[in-house]
């Protein structure tokens, strides 16, 4: 009987740099010889990506009530077809972005009633949560920039800097009311240094042996 995986989530604003981290993780959990799966909200399934495309292709123009919707569309499509499946085999799944993000952004973000976003969430997600979630906390405006260095920003980053420090706003008043499930990172350090923070964490939670890392 296989015992249930655990769903890792990270978190943050823009530019953060969950999805290099993620890349790190996934590879040093593999060099453990530990399963992993890779998957991101919106587009971690065949139907989440062209939602994906819709959602953040700039220059669409999308009601604040309609782009809600969408994003918990795509999530009740990815729990069931992507995260359930996956845990029931034993996975470690590492998800860019979940449940807290449609409460930053949304919520905090485009000021929606935090109440209704729950309880959508609730609705997609058949009450599935992170095993931990890991906050990679950095200024917007830092973030923002390094995105410009390397492309275009999306539609929902080309929002107003008040948007984005509203979300950074939201996502620490989460980690303060959950702190043993949402971990902060400080997001400012260099990469390796994160690196080494989240493998710590995962050294924790996977009850990874020091024998296992360092042979």
């Amino acid at each position: 009987m296989n015992t249930r995986g655990k769903l890792i989530v990270f978190e943050g604003v823009e530019g953060s740099g969950k999805t290099s981290q993620i890349k790190l993780c996934s590879s040093w959990l593999q060099s453990l010889n530990i399963s992993v799966v890779v998957t991101r909200e919106p587009g971690g399934t065949d139907l989440g990506l062209q939602l994906r495309r819709l959602l953040l292709e700039a220059g669409n123009s999308i009601a604040d009530k309609t782009e809600l919707l969408l994003y918990a569309a795509d999530r009740s499509q990815h729990v069931h077809h992507n995260l359930m499946p996956n845990l029931a085999k034993g996975a470690i799944i590492l998800c860019d972005r979940y449940t807290d993000s449609t409460i930053a952004y949304q919520g905090w973000g485009r000021q929606m009633n935090i109440a209704t976003i729950e309880q959508l969430n609730l609705l997609a997600t058949d009450g599935l949560q992170s095993d931990l979630t890991i906050l990679l906390d950095i200024d917007p405006e830092i973030s923002l920039k390094r995105i410009l260095q390397k492309r275009k920003l999306d539609r929902i980053e080309q929002a107003d800097l008040a948007f984005h420090h509203r979300i950074r706003q939201g996502y620490l008043s989460l980690a303060k009311k959950s702190p043993e499930k949402i971990v902060v990172v400080n997001g400012n350090q260099n990469i390796e240094q994160v690196a080494s923070e989240i493998q710590q964490l995962l050294i924790s939670l996977l009850k990874i042996s020091l024998t296992e890392v360092k042979s």
